[in-house]
């Protein structure tokens, strides 16, 4: 192990953007993650930044299993959409119907937002 080496990276604590409850999705920068507990704003978050989660999406979206999805900081939900502003968070390892109001993401630690 490099003895710079400081954690596997599966989750990290950052500062709780807003106050946030037990599996939500958070956003800090480009990095979206599960938030492991309720933390009120300012507070540590612990997020897990990769593993499969049930997560809150565009109702009227149908997911196919290998989609990209994206968090869309507006509305709090996971997309298809590539809207500029919206962040990568992960690929859909289930089909959701349309219309759903949960969708099965693998999430995949933290990637750039949307450019189209």
């Amino acid at each position: 192990m490099a003895k710079n080496f400081i954690q596997r990276g599966e989750t990290v604590s950052v500062p709780a953007p807003t106050d946030v409850n037990s599996g939500d999705l958070v956003r800090v920068g480009v990095l979206v993650g599960g938030a492991q507990h309720d933390a009120a704003s300012g507070d540590p978050a612990e997020l897990a930044l990769t593993g499969v989660f049930d997560v809150p999406k565009t109702s009227a979206q149908a997911w196919t299993v290998g989609a990209a999805i994206y968090f869309n900081p507006t509305s709090g939900e996971a997309t298809t959409a590539t809207t500029a502003g919206n962040v990568f968070i992960g690929v859909a390892v289930a089909a959701a119907a349309n219309p759903s109001a949960i969708g099965r993401v693998r999430l995949n630690g933290s990637a750039p937002t949307a450019t189209t």
